[in-house]
């Protein structure tokens, strides 16, 4: 069962206890990312997330590492669009310990020059590693075609420029707008008891901010063809479609529909372009979702000459789907399918600390695994069809790097 409390100040606790496992997963959630930054600080929420750990008041970077060794642990980090999350495992037995080490770097990060300087740096060598995969960033080229200047668009990692402004003031001032008790989720999933939760509160319970920082509005998705040459093996090509915020009555016939569309080997994309035509290794598609939009992506990769068949097997597979509609046994397996992953997804403390953290900050509420069933097991043929129609007539953006920078022939006629 799952457990919410909220403190004075707004910060929320949810707990799950899991009294059959030794473990403890404990994560900081907090409602920002790239989409509340502007053009001139973007990344610094990917950047405030590394200098968490770069040392505190009583503790250096090596030692905070060497902490979560010392009891078999471990801890990370990651920044999205919309979320930023701190996170560590544990063994059940060093939960406490794991909790304030976390709040040690939420509340005494230093971020001291010579730190700032030389994390920098390593951010701008996972900037210049990125633009060594092709794959990954011409997903944030179709982000930019989907969303142009709003936020949204804008890449997590930030860029070069707006990474050498970032100071220790700036930092803080950040953290003073977005880091706010109203924006904060602690999640906490494994083998503690109810009176764990005090100890949260204890660290988390009483922090205030000065004000509220105003939110981004929507974004208006927007159709455009974004196309950048570079020296590449392969073509790499991004296809958009605007989809479906979090918690639209829909999401689940969006799921299934992206999950016959390309999301499994037994998928049309895949079966269409990889087995039956060999043009790609990777294909596949994917939804994300936003607190006000959505956003369904298709991706393959090909060699510069197969780009056009590339492109007209895609679009004659998203016509058929369009057209004639999904099939019952598509529909069945698709679901068994979801409902496999739900499951297997839930075996770990970590999934279900995620899963919990992200349904309180996004959502707000707890759905139980047989409401969950039950909502999947409601989606028909004729709801996934009209879906496929409703978003497959509407324009597509599209984002492509490759050799040659050129559009398939089909878009540039």
């Amino acid at each position: 069962m799952i457990n919410k409390y909220t403190c004075k100040n707004g910060v929320r606790i949810v707990l799950e206890q899991i009294p059959t496992v030794r473990s403890v997963a404990i994560g900081i959630w907090i409602g920002t990312g790239s989409r509340n930054e502007t053009e001139q600080n973007n990344g610094i929420s990917h950047f405030l997330e590394h200098m968490f750990f770069k040392g505190t008041k009583t503790r250096t970077a090596r030692e905070i590492a060497e902490a979560f060794d010392s009891i078999g642990g471990q801890v990370n980090a990651f920044t999205s669009k919309e979320y930023t999350c701190y996170y560590a495992k544990v063994l059940d037995e060093h939960a406490s310990f794991a909790l304030e080490m976390l709040a040690d770097m939420f509340f005494h990060s230093t971020f001291v020059d010579e730190e700032l300087q030389k994390e920098r740096n390593v951010v701008l060598e996972e900037i210049r590693m990125y633009e060594d995969t092709p794959d990954d960033i011409v997903h944030d080229l179709l982000s930019k075609a989907c969303y142009a200047n709003h936020p949204l668009g804008y890449p997590i990692l930030g860029t070069e420029e707006t990474l050498r402004t970032f100071t220790s003031d700036s930092l803080r001032g950040y953290m003073a707008d977005y880091y706010t008790p109203d924006r904060v989720v602690i999640s906490i999933a494994g083998n503690v008891d109810e009176s764990f939760v005090q100890q949260v509160e204890s660290y988390f319970g009483s922090f205030t901010a000065k004000q509220k920082a105003s939110e981004s509005p929507a974004p208006l998705f927007q159709p455009q063809k974004l196309v950048r040459q570079k020296d590449t093996e392969q073509a790499h090509l991004c296809i958009g479609f605007n989809g479906l915020p979090v918690g639209h009555p829909d999401i689940y016939t969006l799921i299934i529909l992206n999950n016959i569309l390309g999301g499994s080997m037994s998928s049309r994309l895949f079966q269409e372009v990889r087995e039956q035509r060999g043009l790609a290794y990777s294909v596949f598609s994917y939804h994300s979702s936003y607190q006000d939009s959505g956003l369904l992506a298709i991706y393959a990769g090909t060699g510069n000459n197969q780009l056009d068949l590339l492109f007209e097997t895609i679009q004659e597979t998203i016509d058929a789907l369009k057209e004639d509609g999904i099939t019952e046994k598509e529909l069945k397996n698709s679901k068994e399918q979801m409902k496999g992953s739900l499951m297997l997804g839930l075996e770990s403390t970590n999934s279900r600390m995620s899963r919990n953290g992200k349904n309180e900050l996004l959502l707000g509420r707890h759905r139980s695994l047989d409401e969950i069933i039950e909502e999947i097991n409601s989606v028909t043929v004729e709801k996934v069809n009209e879906l496929a129609r409703c978003i497959f007539n509407e324009d597509y953006a599209l984002a492509l790097i490759s050799p040659s920078g050129q559009l398939p022939n089909r878009i540039s006629s």
